[in-house]
């Protein structure tokens, strides 16, 4: 509904001998947000507060494109706010119904040549996210977005938990980026980055006292390529950047080519005192719309993966059995397969395995090489997902034999031409009933919402780097106070959890050794959400764990009704609790390497009994009933490295 016409020039701003006019304000519903918009020399910027305090400051705005530019010398026309409220369903997201209440803002600028800007932005309780939309005086079917001057500029004191941005067609066999970088730890802002390119999405800031603030993007399809921030300036302003030029070994743009009128992705920016609102945040699903109607209803759940642990030796058919076989004595839906199984199995003995599998009650899902010829990953089946042609032939095969989804990897980049085929690989997977996760991947962009059959990506240092090395093993428990508030806070994250052998081989004898808890491993399961979740279980954890243990493994749900933040920040404890019909799930890890004793308040617990996993001295997992008290408080004692579950 539209509510009213802003003015230009309501306020002044004196920045030295520069004249700043505010042209523009809202607020959030709550009132607790405010962005304001503004005017200065022809240049348009804006600033968003929290609870009066300064969150962004002046921050530039406009692109630079084939129709002319639209940074500079631009003249304001007029804006309204608009209120904007929807409500939808989510099927395999942390909630699965979203009431959405925000303000709108949408200004529009004319350039030079008299076309035109229209910057629209929202405001709700929790985010602020701004889009562009370009139209042509002249009527120009087409243009190419060349830049974007869109910043963010941070407050003095911030500092930083971001990963830094790999550099093309570097790591293993010319496969990044991938998104698999370490986090900074409280960096303070104006340090280079480790490879001076920049960082990748998401960005998590902390404001000194003041409270945190998450900068990513949504609603990227085959339109627009994938961004980046920037290298910091001295003073904290980053910077919109589009992939570098070598990212898929060169192959496509690095700009957005697109169709008139074009309308870009949402940059979002979620804010509070607290990580409450990171943690809870949809702003990823608000600003988009699904694309296509589902072919079929795709089934979430949980899945044995040989490879994670037994790596590439398992791909065997006899090996597959057992762990269709684990699959099937924990109730998981779905058994993965990874690399190398055309050769070391073969299309005509995956057709007995699937049929193995499905008289089991489990389903197959199938790893495939995304590769055409961007990288040297040598792992096969190849080029059976990089053409129209092939994917289509390759995915009827698997549609008759009753394979349900797919595991496609090793995608190094963020060019548009990459992204669409990322979408292409999707829209034809929904023709054939196909469930798609990425690997060696992009992050997820509002996708849960866009893309019926997509189901999670990697694009995070993930599980396989415990069994790599070391110092990501010794690493494990601080990362879980990480990946909640940053990766995981923005879209489903194939982190695959939940290891309980205490070495990481197939022998038990060799390989990285595990120091985190057994009750920590658990809450994994629930911590790091993925839509399906690949666990790290191997068969003799069977007859090694306890009842207790197996019980909760063989009923923890993975996709949910709500998610609630319940404390912690980086480097320090996280607790979320998150919802499924009326059964109430809590995790807790521990960062420190040393015993803590850590105090939850859980309302929605209040007064009722709880299972609760918690951790032995010896690091395995011991078993009690537990009750919360009547006003909502539970005391729970951690390990080092260690965790808990409530449920």
């Amino acid at each position: 509904m539209k509510l009213l016409r802003i003015q230009p020039f309501l306020a002044l701003l004196f920045l030295g001998n520069l004249v700043t006019a505010q042209i523009g304000e809202i607020k959030s519903p709550d009132g607790q947000i405010s962005l304001k918009l503004n005017e200065n020399n022809g240049k348009i910027s804006y600033d968003v507060r929290y609870a009066n305090a300064s969150f962004l400051e002046y921050s530039p705005l406009g692109l630079k494109t084939s129709l002319g530019d639209f940074s500079s010398n631009l003249k304001y026309i007029s804006s309204e706010i608009n209120s904007i409220e929807d409500s939808y369903e989510l099927k395999k997201a942390k909630v699965s119904h979203v009431d959405y209440k925000a303000n709108e803002l949408v200004a529009k600028f004319v350039n030079e040549n008299d076309d035109s800007l229209f910057v629209y932005f929202r405001v709700s309780n929790r985010d602020v996210a701004y889009s562009y939309q370009l139209k042509s005086k002249a009527g120009r079917s087409n243009i190419k977005i060349l830049e974007e001057t869109s910043g963010f500029n941070l407050p003095e004191g911030t500092t930083s938990y971001i990963t830094p941005q790999a550099l093309p067609m570097t790591g293993w066999s010319e496969t990044k980026p991938s998104y698999e970088e370490e986090y900074t730890l409280s960096e303070k802002l104006g340090e280079p980055s480790k490879y001076g390119v920049g960082y990748t999405f998401p960005a998590l800031f902390k404001l000194g006292e003041k409270g945190w603030i998450l900068i990513s993007e949504t609603g990227v399809d085959s339109r627009y390529p994938g961004s980046r921030l920037s290298e910091s300036t001295d003073d904290g302003l980053f910077s919109i950047k589009f992939p570098q030029e070598g990212e898929n070994n060169s192959i496509g743009d690095t700009f957005a080519a697109m169709a008139m009128p074009a309308k870009t992705p949402w940059r979002t920016i979620t804010l509070g005192k607290t990580l409450k609102p990171i943690v809870e945040s949809t702003v990823a699903f608000d600003l988009v719309k699904q694309k296509y109607e589902p072919s079929s209803d795709y089934k979430m759940g949980r899945a044995t993966w040989s490879w994670i642990v037994w790596q590439d030796n398992s791909i065997n058919y006899e090996d597959q059995i057992k762990y269709i076989d684990l699959a099937a004595s924990l109730n998981f839906e779905y058994v993965l397969i990874d690399n190398w199984w055309d050769n070391n199995i073969g299309y005509e003995r995956m057709e007995e395995l699937v049929k193995y599998a499905q008289s089991k009650n489990v389903d197959v899902l199938l790893w495939y090489n995304s590769n055409g010829y961007w990288n040297e990953a040598p792992q096969t089946p190849q080029d059976k997902m990089n053409t129209s042609a092939a994917r289509k032939k390759e995915m009827e095969w698997l549609q008759k034999i009753g394979v349900k989804g797919l595991k496609v990897d090793f995608f190094g980049g963020d060019k548009q031409t990459t992204m669409k085929l990322y979408e292409d690989i999707l829209a034809e997977a929904n023709d054939y009933g196909l469930g798609i996760t990425f690997h060696g991947c992009t992050i997820p962009r509002g996708w849960e919402k866009m893309y019926p059959n997509y189901v999670t990506s990697e694009a995070v240092l993930a599980s396989e780097n415990l069994i790599f090395g070391q110092e990501a093993l010794d690493k494990h428990a601080l990362n879980s106070t990480i990946l909640p508030f940053t990766r995981n806070a923005i879209g489903a994250m194939d982190f695959a959890p939940v290891f309980l052998n205490q070495r990481m081989s197939r022998d038990q004898e060799s390989g990285t050794i595990r120091s985190t808890t057994d009750a920590f491993e658990l809450a994994t399961s629930i911590l790091y959400f993925s839509p399906i979740q690949h666990f790290g279980l191997t068969p003799n954890n069977l007859e090694e764990q306890p009842n207790y243990v197996l019980d909760f493994i063989k009923e923890v749900p993975t996709v949910w009704d709500e998610t609630i933040y319940i404390g912690g920040e980086p480097e320090d404890y996280t607790a979320l609790a998150r919802r499924k019909g009326d059964r109430w799930y809590v995790a807790v890890t521990n960062a420190k390497k040393e015993k803590r004793k850590i105090e939850l308040n859980l309302p929605m617990l209040a007064g009722k009994e709880m299972k609760h996993l918690y951790d032995n001295k010896d690091k395995t997992a011991a078993y009690k009933a537990s009750k919360v008290k009547k006003n909502g408080t539970l005391k729970i004692e951690l390990q080092p490295e260690g965790g808990a579950v409530i449920y």
